[in-house]
C-alpha cells in the first residue's frame, strides 16, 4: 500500500471513529434523541470528511515532498475512508435502542481502532500491544469526555 494512500486511510479511519464516537456519546447523553444522533453522524460524514480531506491536502502540499498525484491520493483516500467509517456507525443507531446503540458503537469503534493499530504496528515491525493500548486509551478518553460533557450540558439546560 502506497504511503499516501495508507496515510489517508489511517487518518480517515482514526478521525472517523474517534469523532463519530464523540458525537454519538455526547449527543446521546446530552439529548437522548435518536434523531439528533443520526443527524450528527450524517453531518459529520459530509462536513468533517470534506474538512479532513482538505486538511490532509493542504498538509501534504505544505510538506513540498509529494507529487500532485500523491496529494490527490491522500486527499481522496481521506475523504472516502472518513465518510465510510463515519457512516458505518449509522447501522447500530438505526437498529438498536439505547444503551445498546452505545455499547455496539463503542465496541465497533474500539475494534476498528485496534485492528488498524495492529496493522500499522506490524507494518512498522513494532510491538502491537503497546500501540493498540495507547490508541485505545486515547479513544476511551474521548468517549468518557464526550459522555460527561453531554451529561453536563443536559443538566445545565433541563
Amino acid at each position: 500500500m502506497k504511503i499516501t494512500f495508507s496515510k489517508g486511510v489511517g487518518f480517515g479511519l482514526t478521525s472517523g471513529v474517534i469523532t463519530t464516537l464523540g458525537i454519538i456519546i455526547g449527543l446521546e447523553s446530552g439529548t437522548q434523541s435518536k434523531l439528533a444522533v443520526m443527524t450528527g453522524i450524517l453531518v459529520l460524514a459530509l462536513a468533517d470528511s470534506l474538512s479532513d480531506a482538505m486538511g490532509i491536502h493542504v498538509s501534504e502540499e505544505a510538506e513540498g515532498e509529494h507529487t500532485s498525484e500523491e496529494i490527490l491520493e491522500s486527499t481522496v483516500s481521506t475523504l472516502i475512508s472518513k465518510a465510510v467509517f463515519t457512516l458505518s456507525f449509522l447501522l447500530p443507531v438505526l437498529l438498536l435502542d439505547p444503551p445498546n446503540t452505545i455499547y455496539a458503537s463503542v465496541g465497533w469503534g474500539l475494534a476498528l481502532i485496534s485492528f488498524f493499530s495492529y496493522y500499522m504496528a506490524k507494518k512498522q515491525n513494532k510491538k502491537s500491544s503497546k500501540i493498540i493500548l495507547e490508541h485505545l486509551v486515547l479513544t476511551i478518553i474521548v468517549i468518557v469526555s464526550a459522555y460527561y460533557l453531554g451529561s453536563f450540558i443536559r443538566q445545565l439546560f433541563t
